[in-house]
């Protein structure tokens, strides 16, 4: 399976693209007015403390208040370890109002939501997660060799104490450490111990509430979290980012130098292999399967819900092999929309009903395979009594529609506006209501154009016994400026 990322930059956003075999699989979006916070070390004060809530509102110099729950605080030792025994249920004994705290976004600002905070500090590397304030070295679950766990864990200890760091110092193992040697492990360790001596310094010199340390910009992120050994091409199209992924490259996976090329196409980058198409794709409610069917995806503050369908898909043998095909594919596709839309939170999937319990474990185990190479965390549950797989997906940041759309100002995100029938039952209502408290002569309806075509044609009639029954004069002036659901009544 080839792979590749294609990277667009411009004065006003980057872009990331990761490709499959030529298909688009995760989109990344960065903006230069809105860039995220997940992984900045603040320095901030508490606001506000919620014993209720076991929580506290801090402020960071940011747009809105993050929060930190109590689950997400840990207390210090004399030495500045963290206590990990000790019992934090009760807030307000660790937090008060006005007091400092140094914490890191772990959920960037999501829809009205701030941040959330904790207080358990960690900066990543190449191959590393270095915790400052614990003793403990752990490796990738995605690791799963027994013998390469124990000989990280072995090397990153040896490593330690060869830079100068205290004995037991916490690292978690990356899973693109897998089968790398001393000199990279050792390179990432005296980098982190360097920027941690950094973030110390401005910790005791930035004033309150301030950044300390903000994570890389996405295009370099990338070059440190996606790329692997089986990559085969990286594509950016701007010499300065160019540059400097070259620079980043070279110091930690040299091997891959010659993978990265800068494009100067004349087509934009984002058209290779139609990757705008399938950004647009990813934005619609409806997904097409190959087979005829299509998947129906709706979003809430809640849940996301995805709704198997068959379509136009008849299949060839029977019913029951028709609804397992389709369910198959779906569950494939399924892998692929969460990665590439990056929905998080809980999630309901409703395959077509399956009768036989094979065909459900053969789902059951497509779609764990689909979800293989996600990044984020994700859980399934199971099926339920329902027939419904229940599952979860860790949510760090804003999903790809919420980064690209905003709400639709007419139906305020329900998807539906009133008919123009319905609005011309309560112009007519409100007509009355307004003859009945002020003595005027004349009414005037302003309406949306399709409401005003209704009133002066299918409900002409309608208008003509309202005038005889109030006894004034009704007329109607479209005006182009007003939505569907927008009316208003003037007396004169």
């Amino acid at each position: 399976m080839s792979e590749e990322i294609l990277i667009n930059v411009s004065p006003m956003e980057t872009r990331v693209g990761v490709l499959e075999n030529g298909m688009l699989q995760e989109m990344y979006i960065e903006r230069a007015s809105k860039r995220g916070l997940f992984g900045n070390i603040y320095k901030g004060k508490v606001v506000r403390v919620l014993p209720g809530m076991q929580a506290a509102f801090v402020e960071m110099g940011l747009e809105r208040s993050a929060f930190i729950h109590t689950a997400d605080i840990v207390v210090l030792n004399e030495d500045g370890m963290e206590q990990r025994e000790k019992n934090t249920d009760d807030i307000s004994s660790v937090l008060r109002e006005g007091e400092q705290i140094i914490a890191q976004v772990i959920k960037d600002p999501i829809g009205t939501k701030g941040a959330r905070l904790t207080t358990h500090l960690s900066l990543p590397s190449r191959h590393l997660v270095y915790m400052p304030r614990t003793q403990h070295i752990g490796v990738s679950q995605r690791i799963e060799d027994e013998a390469e766990r124990e000989r990280l864990k072995a090397l990153v200890q040896e490593c330690a104490e060869e830079v100068g760091m205290e004995r037991c110092t916490g690292f978690i193992v990356r899973t693109v450490a897998e089968g790398v040697g001393k000199d990279e492990i050792k390179a990432d360790i005296r980098f982190l111990k360097k920027l941690w001596d950094v973030v110390q310094g401005k910790i005791k010199t930035e004033p309150t509430p301030s950044a300390v340390y903000e994570e890389l910009p996405l295009y370099l992120r990338t070059m440190r979290d996606l790329i692997r050994p089986d990559l085969e091409k990286i594509r950016v199209d701007s010499q300065e980012s160019y540059q400097r992924i070259q620079s980043f490259i070279t110091t930690y996976v040299p091997e891959l130098k010659d993978r990265v090329e800068l494009y100067q196409g004349e087509r934009p980058i984002f058209d290779l292999y139609n990757t705008e198409d399938e950004i647009q794709k990813a934005l619609d409610r409806t997904v097409a399967l190959k087979s005829g069917g299509h998947l129906v995806f709706d979003q809430t503050e809640a849940m996301t819900t995805i709704d198997v369908n068959t379509g136009g898909f008849v299949g060839h043998r029977n019913l029951e092999e028709t609804i397992f095909k389709t369910n198959l594919e779906a569950a494939h596709a399924i892998g692929r929309q969460l990665r590439l839309r990056n929905l998080g939170g809980i999630i309901i999937i409703d395959f077509i009903d399956m009768l036989e319990a094979e065909h459900q474990r053969q789902v059951m185990r497509m779609l764990e395979k689909a979800l293989e190479k996600d990044h984020a965390k994700t859980n399934i549950i199971g099926m339920s009594d329902l027939g419904l797989v229940e599952m979860t997906r860790k949510r760090t940041r804003e999903n790809l529609r919420q980064i690209l759309c905003e709400t639709c100002p007419e139906c305020q995100g329900i998807g539906t506006v009133k008919t123009p029938e319905t609005v011309c039952y309560e112009i007519i209502r409100e007509i009355v209501r307004q003859a009945r408290t002020y003595n005027s002569n004349s009414f005037l309806v302003v309406a949306s154009p399709s409401v005003a075509d209704k009133l002066m044609e299918e409900e002409s009639s309608s208008i003509a016994d309202l005038e005889a029954f109030i006894n004034k004069n009704i007329k109607v002036q479209a005006e182009v400026m007003y939505s569907q659901s927008e009316f208003d009544v003037v007396f004169r």
